[in-house]
């Protein structure tokens, strides 16, 4: 049973909506964080990185940047640029792009779901980013970025969100630069609300589409909390974390491919010669970037030129959820044991690519120096479910979720 409760969120004035929200943090550097705020002061990169306001000699795990987005967060609601509501509300948000759209609830999900693995993870995180983040929350005593949460399909909550909509206008509503038209309305009615909340403590499970790192970071921070305050009772704001939960037959998961710095000191000979004990190898006779259609199917783009490898049978096991995924076998039958890459997270010789505006990107590595591109076919919804129902993990960087969700259209409080 999943546990969620409506919030009395901070917003940005709804004019001002398309000036705060921004790309998550950890989809940006300095750089590009920097370019997207200049000139732009309510940009919320100046809260989820507040690096870009200090002197680029500063570190940026530094105590100083931490108390810099806590000042940058405060001021943007004593300008009344974040408003907060005066009542507790679930809020819809409805993203649209390339012709498709995904609506989800924003509400406040429990930290005890996650550490009882009624919301699940499948992936690891990294000490190090679950240790910047659990300073920036504790710091700001907020959840700044939603965590995006899916569950499996559910018409109740489908309809009761469509129905909520059909009959409101949204208090948001703007298309950022990239095309992504995002739509927000607050669910006010007292009844609309106790609906909600019913529908989804029916649903047995939720599932972390991204937002691994900020969920764990939400957890420790109300655990941390809970031992300062040994009489809480609960219902404290830091014993619940921001998040948006979707019905899983409106999510797209895109392939999530590789390009690879050298052939670990094989020749090309030689590595072809290893690929074939596993692989069926081909070259690719259509016209452009060959993108697999089917599972167990992989491209693979060599000296300017694309193959279609063919994963033999020997090495396929639908039996086990883990064994069957097409990033499972590329990376224990290829890329581990041929190119000796053992962590795609860590190793420097590997970018992961996802594939949302096509394959022009990893042949542009190539030709700029990399040695080797793979193309996959994306890892499919039930697969994504099925690996987190048996409590375990993909392999790094198995799932592009697109798109991903803004920050700053909704901020949690902790106290």
């Amino acid at each position: 049973m999943a546990i969620i409760r409506p919030f009395k969120a901070f917003r940005p004035k709804p004019e001002l909506c398309e000036k705060v929200a921004e790309l998550p943090y950890d989809v940006l550097d300095r750089e590009q964080a920097l370019k997207l705020a200049k000139d732009n002061p309510y940009s919320f990169l100046h809260v989820d990185k507040s690096e870009i306001d200090l002197d680029p000699s500063v570190n940026p795990y530094d105590d100083i940047v931490y108390k810099k987005a806590a000042e940058n967060l405060n001021k943007l609601i004593s300008d009344g640029v974040l408003i907060q509501d005066t009542a507790p509300c679930y809020y819809i948000y409805s993203l649209t792009t390339r012709g498709r759209t995904q609506t989800g609830l924003v509400a406040c999900s429990s930290i005890d779901d996650y550490l009882n693995s009624v919301i699940k993870r499948h992936e690891f995180t990294l000490s190090a980013k679950q240790q910047d983040r659990i300073r920036h929350v504790d710091t700001l005593d907020a959840n700044t970025g939603p965590i995006f949460l899916a569950c499996r399909r559910n018409a109740s909550l489908s309809d009761t969100l469509k129905s909520w909509m059909g009959a409101h206008k949204p208090v948001c509503d703007f298309t950022t630069n990239s095309g992504l038209t995002n739509k927000v309305w607050v669910i006010n009615d007292a009844s609309v609300i106790d609906k909600l909340t019913t529908i989804v403590s029916g649903i047995n499970a939720l599932y972390i589409a991204d937002g691994h790192h900020r969920t764990a970071s939400a957890a420790e921070v109300g655990q941390m909390r809970r031992k300062a305050h040994p009489g809480y009772t609960g219902n404290e704001e830091f014993n619940y974390f921001l998040s948006v939960i979707f019905p899983s037959d409106e999510l797209l998961i895109v392939d999530y491919n590789r390009v690879v710095a050298d052939l670990n000191g094989n020749t090309t000979e030689q590595f072809f010669g290893k690929l074939a004990e596993n692989f069926t190898v081909a070259p690719y006779e259509g016209k452009g970037s060959f993108s697999p259609k089917q599972k167990r199917a992989f491209g693979m783009y060599l000296e300017n030129k694309w193959y279609q490898l063919t994963a033999k049978p020997h090495i396929c096991d639908d039996t086990d959820p883990e064994k069957g995924l097409d990033v499972w076998i590329l990376q224990n039958y290829l890329l581990d044991p041929i190119l000796g890459i053992q962590n795609p997270r860590t190793d420097k010789r590997i970018e992961c690519l996802g594939g949302v505006d096509g394959l022009g990107e990893l042949e542009d590595k190539v030709h700029a120096g990399m040695k080797v591109a793979f193309s996959l076919f994306p890892t499919s919804m039930d697969e994504f479910m099925a690996i987190a129902d048996i409590g375990k993990v993909m392999p790094p960087k198995s799932t592009w979720f697109e798109p991903v969700l803004l920050s700053g259209l909704f901020i949690h409080k902790l106290s």
